[in-house]
């Protein structure tokens, strides 16, 4: 017993440490690999794009069994890659794709030239007019995201001229694509950076930069130049950088204190090294629900013939969309819908939220109401479905129901049997005077 016992555990430890290895093991990634053919006549210029083929490893010496085998027919052999990347940001879970997936991580690499960044705030990175021998090499710019959009990864890659043997040499990522928010709550972007530290150019210090831009309007939010200590920012009191955790970490998270409707749009987190620079985009959308009123909250008793008004208001939700429904509850308990009613055009607050309103008719005739029951406006919008309720009562409904024409019917015979009661108690006292006067004339 103590044997299996044993040999059970060993095959579990077996197992785990297998699973582990094959989920963490880097991948053999698929990227497009797109360059400009050169300039033609027009503004902008031509682009190719091929297959290729990229071995991702942390360690420059080791070699995977995948890798000595060739490619696939549709593959140039020259645009087959082996990437060396030692802080494994490549070798993310989401980028291993399961094989036979038609689901892949998105992959795409671009020469890149390496040069001086103009923005003041980076400037101090490449005091020296000379440019490195270091930089004669080839250069190489790629872009990921991961599966289901776990990830998004910018690398600068290093090759010695004429070969396939590249190297990570920056790496900035974001494991937060798209972000949502409630109004009035922190919201925090997620970016980080790996810079490779035998690398010369990691020795100079680096350069944070985050970027707002929606609908063609841009601005920066906050720039740090961690050369000189010194920070740039625009909007005081509403954007954050954790300083302590961007030195020993790479965390460059941006967090907004408190968000608000104006915050919705794309973040670029770029980060900057003495002549290269890689950067990532999050989405942030402030998603605030509506908050309902209805009127009147109480109806009016109404009669057949009269038209009441209900309207129902949604206000403080953002983004814009939001769909109205009207429904009623008869006395039976059945729903059925009456329809979105008469929706106005949106109404903008002083704080970016929006309001809007439907009106619905009540008319029992004509909409079918019966003797009345629960009607209720239901809002249907990104951060949640809303519904809120008034009650309906109908008196001297016209068309009387089974129930009421069997009520009738038994009060007929009650009023019947009572007529019948009184008219023979007074036939019966009128014959027993009769007979008395007879007694006394006789």
């Amino acid at each position: 017993m103590t044997n299996s016992s044993t040999i059970y555990k060993l095959s579990l430890i077996a197992f785990i440490c297998f699973f582990q290895v094959c989920s963490s093991r880097c991948p053999v990634l698929e990227c497009w690999f797109i360059q400009e053919k050169g300039r033609g006549g027009g503004l902008t210029a031509a682009t190719s794009q091929e297959k290729s083929l990229l071995y991702i490893r942390t360690d420059g010496d080791a070699h995977s069994a995948e890798s000595q085998q060739p490619p696939s027919s549709d593959i140039n052999p020259d645009r087959v890659f082996h990437v060396t990347d030692p802080a494994a940001t490549l070798c993310h879970r989401s980028l291993n794709a399961r094989r036979g997936s038609v689901k892949k991580p998105h992959c795409e690499m671009n020469p890149f030239l390496p040069q001086p960044a103009t923005i003041q705030w980076a400037a101090a990175l490449t005091d020296s007019a000379f440019s490195p021998i270091y930089l004669q090499a080839d250069w190489f710019s790629s872009a990921l995201q991961g599966l289901n959009k776990q990830l998004t990864i910018s690398a600068i890659m290093r090759a010695p001229t004429a070969t396939k043997e590249q190297n990570v040499i920056l790496s900035v990522f974001s494991k937060t694509v798209s972000v949502r928010s409630r109004l009035g709550e922190p919201a925090l972007l997620d970016c980080g950076f790996w810079a490779d530290p035998s690398s010369p150019l990691s020795g100079s210090g680096f350069t944070v930069e985050w970027r707002y831009q929606f609908r063609g309007d841009g601005r920066l939010v906050v720039a740090y130049d961690g050369k000189t200590d010194r920070l740039t920012e625009t909007e005081k009191d509403e954007a954050l950088l954790d300083f302590q955790s961007m030195h020993e970490k790479g965390n460059v998270s941006l967090i907004l204190r408190e968000a608000k409707v104006r915050h919705s749009g794309t973040y670029i987190c770029t980060v900057y090294l003495p002549y290269v620079l890689a950067q990532v985009a999050v989405d942030l959308e402030i998603v605030e629900p509506p908050s309902l009123s209805i009127y009147p909250s109480t109806l009016p008793l109404m009669i057949p013939g009269q038209v009441q008004t209900a309207q129902c208001e949604a206000s403080g939700f953002a983004p814009l969309s939001v769909e109205f429904s009207w429904e009623f509850k008869g006395a039976d308990g059945k729903s059925r819908s009456l329809g979105s009613g008469s929706v106005t055009g949106h109404r903008q607050a002083w704080d970016g939220t929006y309001s809007q309103t439907t009106r619905l008719e009540l008319d029992p005739a004509k909409l079918d109401l019966g003797r009345g029951g629960e009607v209720t406006c239901v809002a249907v919008h990104a951060g949640g479905t809303r519904q809120t309720s008034m009650t309906l009562n109908v008196i001297g409904f016209s068309m009387p129901t089974i129930e009421d024409s069997m009520a009738m019917v038994g009060v007929a015979l009650v009023l019947y049997g009572l007529i019948k009661l009184v008219s023979w108690t007074f036939i019966s006292s009128g014959s027993d005077e009769a007979d008395k006067q007879d007694k006394k004339d006789n």
